[in-house]
């Protein structure tokens, strides 16, 4: 069968009903909207307030107590999805599951638990998506904001403008673990405070120049932490003028009464809500740092945060407006990836996909081969020898907006593997689909080494056994004695991982 080009097209889903799932650090939230030209209108919101981050013990090793209550969480919120479409859904995980040791064990509970697959995303893409679900919230404006999300382990600090992100970063610091670590015991005094406010300023302090070069014209806060001072504030009168959101002054006089209160709980003030109280000390020392570091006055609320900017961003994907794709394209770019070999690569190697899996590959085994493609050359850019491991590594540590941490191994793993030996790929499961695409991407990148566009022979590609058959005409293979040899050392690559590799010539017919 010959190599011909492959066009890489999916089918297009539209749902009238999507969802997002938020594990925080602090709550665990569903939100299920309406599709309506281009638009989510919400329509159900649930709220768990699991307290993860306080189930992570000293070695940061998440605690039985803490799985299990997220495990009945995600039950819940599993019951309320039910009849969604796999596609329709979206569940991320943030800090608390970021550092925790034992977050690959607890995964697959949990998403049992839930009845969709859960991503641990990395805190600049958390920050991406809040952007998202914040300026959707907002009234549309063409002057830059920023955007502060204090959440249970960590807070967010992103400047864009319209629904553009611009500058992102996150800081390991959140109300749940900034509660637990300088007010252990519930009880608030200056000293206390104060500390936690030093301790947060010190964190920011790291960002700020950066932040305040690109500046901004709006400040605004989302999330619990904010919507709980906001509310305090406005209620009680402690704004100047009644204006509304979070101002510095009313700030002040919030810190004053909770100190002359000693516990939150004796702060006896409409706005609190019962489950806010536990992590509100931690919440409002980390804003009154973030005021004094960056200059701010005053702040507003959206509304909207991850989970509505998770919801965006799933529609982008239904619309072939996939981040994704964006961010392997920026990839390209920065590492000066040469285009016309990627092309050819990328061509063969889906028709091979196409081949193995009898003309009807998955959509996803199909876009991770083909975003391996287009990135399997990025590690050149560093140094030629062994540029396959510099690519994974790149791959695997640096910030990829709209990639899953699990995404981006999965895609590093690929890279890694184009070349050299595969025991190096122990750890994948012999069932993994991940040995086609391997097996796809190493033959396009023998059949194309001359990287040059001269015709391919007519070859076929299929399932054998525990491997695959290759078979490629005999006049081409004497044609091209080195990368016959080449084919020959690649069967027994394979070989040495116990998989059949089959590399046979196929006769030329005759004129009759």
């Amino acid at each position: 069968m010959p190599a011909g080009p492959t066009t890489l097209t999916f089918t297009l889903m539209i749902y009238e009903t999507v969802a997002a799932v938020d594990l925080g650090s602090n709550s665990f939230r569903l939100q299920v909207g309406r599709v309506v030209d281009d638009q989510i209108y919400v329509l159900d919101s649930l709220k768990e307030p699991v307290r993860l981050a306080s189930g992570l013990t000293a070695d940061k090793r998440l605690d039985t107590a803490a799985q299990v209550r997220a495990l009945d969480a995600l039950r819940r919120f599993g019951e309320r999805l039910g009849g969604l479409d796999r596609g329709a859904v979206r569940a991320v995980a943030t800090n608390t599951l970021r550092v925790a040791k034992n977050a690959v064990e607890f995964l697959p509970l949990a998403e049992e638990a839930l009845g969709f697959p859960i991503e641990i995303i990395a805190g600049r893409e958390e920050a991406r998506l809040i952007y998202i679900g914040a300026s959707h919230s907002l009234p549309m404006a063409s002057h830059k904001r920023l955007v502060v999300d204090i959440g249970g382990g960590s807070t967010e600090f992103i400047i864009g403008k319209r629904h553009e992100p611009q500058l992102m970063e996150s800081l390991y610091m959140g109300c749940v673990s900034y509660t637990q670590r300088f007010f252990p015991d519930r009880r608030i005094d200056k000293k206390r405070l104060r500390e936690a406010q030093v301790a947060a300023a010190k964190e920011i302090e790291l960002i700020a120049h950066d932040f305040q070069r690109l500046g901004w014209r709006e400040a605004v806060g989302s999330s619990g932490s904010a919507r709980a001072i906001a509310d305090v504030l406005e209620l009680n009168g402690m704004n100047p003028n009644g204006e509304s959101g979070i101002t510095r002054v009313g700030l002040d006089k919030l810190c004053a009464l909770l100190i002359k209160a000693g516990s939150a709980e004796a702060l006896d003030l409409p706005g609190i809500k019962g489950d806010r109280l536990p992590v509100f000390p931690g919440g409002v020392a980390i804003m009154t740092a973030i005021f004094e570091e960056l200059n701010i006055e005053r702040m507003s609320y959206a509304e909207g945060a991850l989970r509505l900017g998770v919801l965006y961003d799933l529609l982008g994907r239904f619309h072939h407006h996939d981040m994704r794709d964006s961010t392997v394209s920026q990839f390209r770019r920065r590492y000066q990836v040469e285009g016309d070999q990627v092309g050819r690569v990328e061509a063969t190697a889906l028709s091979a996909l196409t081949q193995l899996s009898e003309g009807s590959p998955s959509e996803s085994d199909m876009q991770f081969l083909s975003w391996a493609c287009r990135l399997h050359e990025i590690g050149i850019s560093v140094a030629h020898n062994a540029y396959h491991k510099h690519g994974a590594y790149v791959l695997t540590y640096a910030d990829m907006p709209g990639f899953s941490k699990k995404d981006q191994a999965r895609l590093a793993m690929l890279v890694l593997g184009h070349r050299g030996k595969l025991e190096k790929l122990g750890a994948v499961p012999a069932d993994d689909s991940a040995w086609n695409l391997i097996f796809c991407l190493r033959l396009a990148v023998l059949l194309h080494r001359t990287r040059d566009d001269r015709d391919l022979p007519a070859w076929r590609v299929v399932r054998s056994g525990n491997g695959f058959l290759l078979e490629l005409p005999a006049d081409w293979l004497v044609a091209n004695p080195w990368t016959a040899a080449a084919f020959g050392e690649e069967a027994n690559v394979w070989k040495q991982i116990g998989r059949d590799y089959v590399f046979r010539s196929k006769p030329v017919r005759k004129p009759a």
